[in-house]
């Protein structure tokens, strides 16, 4: 039997499972860049008006980024022990650096004539940041969403070796067997399907969310 039909026969015996590996991946990311966003888009607004502190919080998050998922891993099982909590919260970490940048660059990127003219009609710090900043950096700023939820979809795979699940699973479980490759390949075609797939959507999103592009369509409309 060739790896094309192995791989056929394993989907057809192993359905549920791979469903259910399939939501317990995706699960596992989407929170870990959830969280992610919630810390970094207030922090990336932060340090955009406290430029002096940009610096540093940038290159913290930078680090943290140059850990090895694995060791990363490893620090955090010895702190939180084995499950989910431990893949969830190193994607937390490792989420934060493209969220944190993104938003720090949507917000230093708003012209400055915006802001003035919003000032100028007496709107407050709050209502500028509400009605103008965050609009106009929303596309940037999800920008940096969708690049960590790709990120973190394919280092959720090492969760398997701390007891967390996933399609990681899988794909350990084909490289232990003898001729496990179809099996590798039932664990990382979702894996892969799964990137490619939350990438076209919130590139969508990003797309539909761009000021510039929505503003050339409505004027193109009115043409």
């Amino acid at each position: 039997m060739d790896t094309f039909s192995q791989l056929i026969d394993y989907y057809q015996t192993n359905a549920t499972y791979v469903m259910e590996a399939f939501w317990r991946h995706f699960l596992m990311s989407a929170y870990g860049v959830i969280f992610a966003a919630i810390v970094a888009i207030p922090l990336g607004i932060y340090i955009a008006r406290k430029k002096r502190l940009a610096g540093w919080v940038i290159q913290t998050a930078n680090v943290i980024q140059t850990i090895p998922a694995l060791a990363l891993l490893a620090m955090l099982m010895l702190v939180m022990g084995l499950g989910t909590n431990t893949v969830v919260l190193s994607l937390f970490l490792y989420s934060i650096l493209p969220i944190l940048k993104n938003t720090y660059t949507g917000i230093q990127n708003v012209d400055g004539a915006l802001l003035e003219s919003g000032k100028a009609m007496g709107m407050t710090k709050w209502q500028v940041l509400r009605m103008i900043e965050i609009p106009l950096a929303l596309s940037v700023i999800m920008a940096g969403i969708r690049n960590a939820l790709v990120i973190a979809i394919g280092v959720a795979a090492i969760g398997t070796f701390v007891g967390a699940g996933g399609l990681g699973d899988i794909i350990v479980r084909g490289t232990n067997a003898t001729n496990g490759t179809a099996i590798i390949l039932a664990g990382a075609i979702p894996t892969a399907l799964m990137a490619v797939m939350a990438d076209v959507l919130l590139g969508w999103v990003e797309r539909k969310l761009n000021p510039v592009k929505n503003k050339k369509k409505k004027f193109v409309e009115v043409l």
